[in-house]
């Protein structure tokens, strides 16, 4: 909309988008439709939040299945060392033995422990951890992709029919 000079109010240069004087002289706000560009936009921005929600949920849920299961097969495996401190302890002697004992007790301590922790807590942890230690972080998951890597190849293998 092209306004005239003359038609400005008194002391005005240029109109202000947004900005109108009625005829007694109030200010008021032009509230502008929003463009079909801005409503794309804004349902993108909306709709990408919504899947970022949804994708935040479901990695938590399976966070909190990997720490429940990771608590206890730890507390098997300790119950396991547990179990063969006596054994050692005929095979190899007493001062083995303990260490087993011992073993077996800070496996069970890291069961609780994780088991005690909720998913965000288990992410903060990790985050601080590999803010710490960048290298022992970067080799971890080296070995664990290396892992993963490994059993989907022996999956895979025992999938094909043999000749």
């Amino acid at each position: 909309m092209i306004v005239q000079n003359d038609q400005l109010p008194e002391g005005t240069d240029a109109i202000i988008a947004g900005a109108a004087v009625t005829s007694d002289n109030q200010e008021t706000m032009i509230v502008e439709e929003p463009t079909r560009r801005d409503r794309m936009v804004e349902k993108v921005k909306t709709s990408s939040n919504k899947l970022a929600d949804q994708a935040a949920g479901k990695t938590r849920g399976l966070v909190g299945q990997g720490l429940e299961r990771s608590s206890e097969a730890l507390a098997s495996m300790s119950k396991l060392v547990g179990d063969t401190a006596a054994g050692i302890d005929e095979r190899l002697g007493q001062e083995y033995g303990d260490y087993a004992r011992r073993a077996a007790g800070a496996i069970d301590d890291a069961a609780n422990s994780l088991a005690s922790k909720s998913p965000d807590e288990l992410i903060d942890d990790t985050r601080d951890f590999v803010k710490r230690s960048p290298g022992i972080a970067l080799a971890g998951a080296a070995v664990v992709g290396f892992v993963l890597a490994r059993l989907v190849k022996t999956g895979l293998d025992s999938d094909k029919p043999k000749a």
